[in-house]
């Protein structure tokens, strides 16, 4: 994964809005619960389907010196263990690396 100079010093905020423009251009539909008060603890913050590649991507945000939870962790390492789902802590010196996961084609 490949650092971003630009990224340093990047918000959650920030992150999840870049991942949100990229992945509208690579034809992802988004998802990201904007208040997660009554969801159970720890689900992560954006879901990405793409309907024509037949993907689905979980991300957890965080800073660069953020920490995730004991209940983000759980969530993460359950939806890899299910199977096909990709699930990932992205924070913004990953930012370069999932943009182009995000925008390749496909064959």
């Amino acid at each position: 994964m490949t650092a971003r100079t630009s990224s340093i010093g990047m918000s959650e905020t920030e992150l999840q809005e870049a991942i949100r423009e990229a992945a509208e251009l690579g034809g992802w539909l988004y998802y990201h619960t904007h208040d997660s008060r009554r969801s159970p603890a720890g689900f992560p913050d954006v879901v990405l389907v793409h309907p024509t590649r037949h993907e689905l991507v979980f991300l957890e945000l965080k800073r660069s010196t953020g920490v995730a939870t004991g209940a983000q962790i759980a969530w993460i390492e359950a939806l890899r263990a299910a199977g096909p789902p990709d699930a990932w802590v992205i924070r913004p010196e990953d930012l370069n690396w999932l943009l182009v996961r995000l925008t390749r084609r496909r064959s």
